[in-house]
């Protein structure tokens, strides 16, 4: 399975960057997480409760980050088993652009799925992964503008410069919002 979206937020790049290094707010805003911690460098361990139709489970797995260019771009490797319920796996590309309204988020996803949710109807499982989607994106986007309320001197420093040279600690973060995705594609 393939998708791709973009996503615009009405924050700085350096403000999304931000957003994406709070765990306790990644947390809050997918669907059903429950655990997504450092396991390694770059490799986090992520567990995620889903219900889709009649079929109900805790995926557990990993999310690998690589090719991380910040603060621009990064891709991910993710894999995910949930028991009898199926197991998921693929990549994503996900990047972060600013422009004059703030900064738009970019993702494509692959992903391959398994087991009792393969074997659901694919409209059922395109409606429930679509709903997890927009499901993340409102409660991000709440929490954004709860965070960082839209101000005239905000809408200014979206266009301003933005220093490149802090470490880029919102990949796992971002990873969060990928596994979000991908808890939604493993759903498909």
């Amino acid at each position: 399975m393939d998708m791709q979206g973009q996503r615009q937020l009405f924050v700085t790049q350096q403000q999304a960057w931000e957003a994406l290094n709070d765990p306790d707010m990644l947390k809050a805003c997918i669907p059903g997480c429950d655990k997504f911690e450092l396991a390694e460098a770059n490799v986090y361990n992520v567990g995620v409760a889903i219900k889709i139709g009649p079929v109900s489970a805790k995926f557990t797995g990993k999310v690998t980050l690589s090719d991380i260019q910040p603060p621009a771009s990064y891709a991910l490797q993710f894999e995910a088993q949930g028991g009898v319920a199926g197991f998921g796996k693929g990549q994503s590309q996900v990047s972060l652009t600013p422009n004059a309204e703030g900064c738009e988020l970019n993702y494509t996803v692959h992903s391959t799925v398994g087991g009792k949710l393969a074997q659901l109807g694919q409209r059922l499982i395109d409606g429930a992964a679509k709903s997890l989607a927009e499901d993340f994106f409102r409660r991000f986007d709440e929490a954004l503008q709860a965070k960082f309320p839209r101000t005239e001197s905000a809408v200014e420093a979206a266009t301003a410069p933005v220093s490149t040279s802090e470490t880029p600690t919102w990949i796992w973060a971002v990873g969060a919002i990928i596994l979000a995705a991908s808890a939604w594609y493993l759903t498909r």
